[in-house]
Formats: C-alpha cells, sequence, structure tokens
C-alpha cells in the first residue's frame, strides 16, 4: 500500500489537534510546532493508517522500522536547536517523517539510511512531492560511518538506539555543534542525551528523559 499525498481539511485539523497535545506534553519551540502543524505526516504512512496518523504514537513502517511518535520527533528537533540554514546530519532516515520536520525548519538534511528499500521509497516520495524538499539528500549506508566527505556538520541526530556515542560521528561534528542521540540505558530503554562540541573536542553532556527506540545497527541491510 503507498501513501496517499492529499492533504485534506480533516488532515490539517488533527494536526491542530496535534500541536495543542504536544504543547501540553512540554514542547515550548514555536518553530518546532509550528512545522509539525504543517507537515502531513500521513503522507509518510500507508493508507491504513490515514485515520490515525496524528495519534501520538509510533507506527511499523516497512523493513521491521517505525516512524516515531510525534512527540518524539518534537522532542529531539527542540533539542536540536535548529537555525535556518544548519547543515544537519541524520542518522536513520526511516519514514522520512523527523527528515521532513528539520527541512521545515530551513535545514540543509543530509540523512542516511541502511536499508535500501526505504532509500528509494523516499526517493520515489520526492518526486512525487515535484522535489517541495530540495534541502533533503538522501544516501544509503552505515550510519556509523557518517558522511565524512561531507563533514563538518553543524547538527548531528541518531534516530535509532545507539550502544554509545560513535566516534566517527563525533568526528563529524563542528566544534559549538550539537548531537542529540538516544544511548541505551537499558535492553528496551534508552536515554537521551544532547552533546555540544567544545573548542578542545569534548561534550558538554545534557541528560534528559527515556526514549524506546529500534537498535542502531551497522553495515547496510538487504535489499
Amino acid at each position: 500500500m503507498t501513501p496517499t499525498l492529499e492533504d485534506r481539511y480533516l488532515h490539517k485539523k488533527l494536526r491542530e489537534q496535534l500541536v495543542e497535545e504536544l504543547k501540553g506534553k512540554g514542547i515550548v519551540d514555536q518553530a518546532v510546532l509550528n512545522a509539525i502543524g504543517k507537515t502531513p505526516r500521513h503522507y509518510f504512512l500507508d493508507m491504513a493508517f490515514d485515520k490515525i496518523a496524528y495519534e501520538d504514537r509510533a507506527f511499523p513502517i516497512e523493513a521491521n522500522q517505525t516512524i516515531s511518535q510525534p512527540y518524539t520527533v518534537a522532542f529531539q528537533t527542540q533539542l536540536l536547536q535548529i537555525n535556518k540554514g544548519d547543515k544537519v546530519l541524520e542518522i536513520g532516515t526511516g519514514s522520512m517523517y523527523q527528515t521532513a520536520i528539520l527541512a521545515a525548519l530551513g535545514a540543509h538534511v543530509y540523512t542516511i539510511e541502511r536499508q535500501q528499500a526505504l532509500v528509494d521509497k523516499t526517493n520515489q516520495f520526492k518526486l512525487l512531492t515535484e522535489n517541495q524538499y530540495e534541502n533533503i539528500f538522501f544516501f544509503y549506508g552505515d550510519g556509523f560511518l557518517g558522511l565524512p566527505t561531507l563533514a563538518p556538520f553543524d547538527k548531528i541526530i541518531i534516530t535509532a538506539a545507539a550502544p554509545n556515542v560513535p566516534e566517527k560521528l563525533w568526528e563529524q561534528l563542528k566544534v559549538n555543534g550539537i548531537m542529540v542521540i538516544p544511548v541505551n540505558e537499558t535492553e528496551t530503554t534508552q536515554r537521551m542525551f544532547r552533546l555540544t562540541k567544545t573548542s578542545n573536542g569534548m561534550a558538554k553532556k545534557e541528560t534528559f528523559e527515556e526514549f524506546s527506540f529500534v537498535p542502531m545497527l551497522s553495515g547496510k541491510g538487504d535489499k
């Protein structure tokens, strides 16, 4: 099944309700809320999810992955403190919903996905939307390696559960740049961290609440 690219009045009203729900859960960055409010989440889900696409919960997508719940997307995006024109490396394209939120904020998003099927789907989606997302650049590869030839990046976001902070990704972050990453705390939960790179290459670490993500895996997945 494929998503519907029709954005109806009902979808817009459901997004308004979602924004109010996210406010109630502590999301205060108005730019992030605006991006959530104008980005059609149902575009990134099969038509079977059309009527529930704006519930604040995760849903399954291809390749045994998930589209994160809107609160998680908003929370990570708020931590990143995106400025228009920021060069952002995203590890784990998945459904492309998080990617689209970053793009809606004016970032230039370089996103890596290890599942070829998901890369193909997002490239097709970009064509279907008539290149509405011209500031998104898709790559098929190992997220642990990043994109060294395109580094450095202003911001890095990891959208899967990492066992630790990948050294190669840290090297690709600018001084004063921000990395937002969920790191394994137990087998089923991760602690969210915001790491700011200091002038000596060390990390200023801020610790936030627990989340649950699919695991971050090395290498490339099967087609």
